[in-house]
C-alpha cells in the first residue's frame, strides 16, 4: 500500500457535488467497486507514474472510460497535494 492514503468522500443521496467527485457515484455503479478501492489503486500507482500513465492504466487494465479514469486520478492528485 502507498505511504499516503486518499479517503473517498461520503456523498449523501441527492447531494450536488462538483469537480471530479461528481463522477464517483456513477463510477461505483458502473464498475461495481467502491471508490476507496479505486483511490487506493490509483494512489499506489501514482508513486512514480504520470497522471496520464495512470489514466491509461485504468482504461487498459480495468476498462474504465477516459472521463471516469481521469476523475479518479485528478481527485487523488489534488488530495495528495494538500
Amino acid at each position: 500500500m502507498a505511504e499516503h492514503r486518499v479517503s473517498a468522500p461520503v456523498i449523501a443521496p441527492g447531494e450536488k457535488v462538483k469537480g471530479p467527485a461528481s463522477y464517483f457515484p456513477n463510477i461505483e455503479k458502473t464498475y461495481g467497486r467502491p471508490m476507496q478501492e479505486w483511490l487506493d489503486l490509483v494512489v499506489e500507482r501514482l508513486d512514480g507514474a504520470s497522471h496520464m500513465d495512470v489514466v491509461a492504466w485504468l482504461k487498459d487494465e480495468h476498462g474504465l472510460g477516459h472521463g471516469h479514469a481521469n476523475a479518479i486520478v485528478a481527485y487523488a492528485k489534488a488530495a495528495l497535494a494538500k
